[in-house]
């Protein structure tokens, strides 16, 4: 058996008794309703056709059954039938002014003694007002439906006049709270339809949020790794270039380096990409001697200072503003080997306050002008302070050099 005569095969049929009478009386009533959307003349078609036929039959003799005044010309008669029935074609669009042609049919059916039933049509039309006009129109609804009424009691007297007016009015009444009942159920599940788009428009929208953001992320951290590791491996081979000939160990080592160096960006590479990096272990500031190591094997003279630590049990920052630590003094390290040039000298110093965490690292080069806003660099290490709200300022220093200064407030959790 294939896949398609199985799915056949298990598929729940209409009418079976694996499928609930429910559901099915349910998917019907959609389809009809959905083909009455498409082409409501039809269905109004099939009710004025069948209502006008009733009321002919009722025209040709069974009137005089209930009449007061049996002598009412036929001409009359079938009139009255065709304005108390056709009408009924145009009651969802117009309701009020066929229910006020009706009304008047009704009127003279009342006066002259005819008492047609026809007359009782005037409930689908109140059924429509209260389904589609707002409600204070039902107001003009009562004063439609009882003259006629008031009009055959008094001059057809049959018993008392509130009995042959008061029930029908009920009935009219009864008719009206349907079509409000219909109408606050109709309101209900659009209003329920509307939230249910809302929230899938909603929840779309958050995953395409949610996708930016992760995007954002891995572009920034594909920058901090690959940016500082081939700046230090532009670092170790130039310095292994001009070690070759005088000292062919000292190249050696840069070449052992530069392969140490590129298979740690690219396992953390793999570790960005496949989505690993979160669940692994991040950098923290233990990190930040092995990170400095590095810069200075790629010859960029680095010191370090850190002022009143913590103990490591005590630690202030959480992991991810550790994080963000190290890859400010990254990024700022890579910036100074690619634009302080030759000579130039770095100072990273982090201080822990009352209050918050403060980190100095400052060079002796003059770094470019695209170094000010304009790389991505400068822009990811501003968007990883804001995420704990911090601050960072990069800019030229005035005895010469650069300086980038973060500070992060000591809080438990990102905001």
């Amino acid at each position: 058996m294939t896949y398609e005569d199985e799915r056949v095969f298990t598929e729940k049929r209409p009418g079976t008794e694996e499928e609930p009478l429910s559901r099915y009386i349910q998917r019907l009533t959609q389809r009809a309703r959905a083909f009455d959307a498409r082409r409501p003349w039809v269905w109004d078609g099939l009710l004025t056709t069948f209502w006008t036929g009733a009321a002919l039959v009722d025209a040709a003799g069974g009137w005089r059954n209930i009449a007061r005044d049996p002598s009412v010309p036929v001409w009359l008669i079938l009139a009255l039938s065709l304005t108390l029935s056709v009408p009924l074609f145009w009651r969802r669009r117009r309701p009020l002014p066929v229910l006020v042609v009706m009304a008047c049919a009704s009127l003279v059916s009342c006066w002259t003694g005819a008492f047609l039933q026809a007359g009782f049509l005037q409930a689908v039309a109140v059924f429509g007002i209260a389904l589609r006009l707002p409600l204070r129109t039902l107001w003009w609804t009562l004063v439609l439906v009882t003259p006629p009424l008031v009009v055959g009691a008094i001059r057809f007297p049959q018993g008392s006049w509130d009995q042959q007016v008061v029930p029908t009015l009920w009935a009219y009444a009864m008719v009206a709270l349907l079509g409000i009942a219909v109408r606050s159920r109709k309101d209900y599940t659009a209003a329920l339809v509307d939230r249910a788009h809302r929230l899938e428009i909603e929840r779309d929208q958050q995953a395409q949020l949610a996708a930016a953001a992760e995007r954002t992320r891995i572009a920034r951290e594909m920058h901090d790794i690959i940016g500082h590791n081939l700046s230090v491996i532009t670092g170790l081979a130039d310095g292994g270039r001009y070690a070759a000939a005088k000292s062919p160990e000292q190249a050696a080592q840069a070449l052992d380096a530069i392969g140490t160096t590129s298979r740690q960006a690219l396992a953390e590479l793999r570790r960005l990409l496949r989505g690993e990096a979160v669940r692994d272990p991040q950098p923290t500031l233990a990190d930040l001697g092995s990170l400095i190591a590095g810069v200075r094997t790629a010859g960029l003279p680095v010191r370090l200072e850190i002022r009143d630590e913590p103990a490591p049990e005590a630690q202030p920052l959480p992991p991810g503003a550790q994080l963000t630590v190290y890859r400010v003094v990254q990024e700022a390290l890579t910036n100074t080997l690619k634009h302080a040039g030759p000579g130039a000298e770095s100072s990273v110093l982090l201080s822990y306050g009352p209050e918050d965490v403060t980190l100095s690292v400052t060079d002796t080069g003059g770094p470019g002008s695209d170094i000010i806003g304009t790389g991505q660099g400068v822009t990811g290490m501003r968007e990883r302070a804001a995420l704990y709200d911090g601050t960072l300022e990069a800019g030229p220093l005035p005895t010469g050099g650069w300086r980038v200064r973060l500070r992060l407030p000591l809080e438990d959790s990102p905001s």
